[in-house]
């Protein structure tokens, strides 16, 4: 029974790890601040805050968000015109839909101009 324990525990750390694109969200920005993962930020940094359900689903029984394990993890964004970036996840967006994101203003503006306020049918993968 414990081979079979330990053999569960291996496959289900090895798949936490695999990169899952997540397709057809939106991407908006906000100004920079003190993010929910404890760490200030800029607008030139490239950091993103992830839509709360991804954030709450990541973190599990973890209840201080300081430690949620998305806290510092790359992201890869691609834009519906194929313009890629890579940024950070440090905050959480309690306004965004599910696989959506909110941007400090140098992120997006690597995506599109700040005029035009919401990018619709962005994809992402963690990495």
């Amino acid at each position: 029974m414990r081979c079979y324990t330990l053999f569960f525990a291996v496959i289900s750390a090895a798949t936490f790890g695999c990169a899952q694109t997540i397709s057809g969200g939106d991407a908006t920005f906000h100004s920079s601040g003190l993010g929910s993962c404890g760490k200030s930020y800029s607008d030139a940094d490239f950091v993103v805050a992830v839509d709360h359900a991804t954030m709450s689903k990541y973190a599990g029984t973890i209840t201080d968000p300081m430690r949620n394990p998305l806290c510092g993890r790359q992201m890869v964004i691609t834009s519906p015109d194929n313009k890629v970036i890579t940024v950070t996840v440090e905050d959480t967006c309690v306004t965004c839909s599910v696989g959506s994101v909110d941007l400090t203003r140098g992120a997006f503006q690597a995506l599109a101009p700040l005029s035009v306020g919401i990018i619709h049918g962005i994809s992402w993968t963690l990495v």
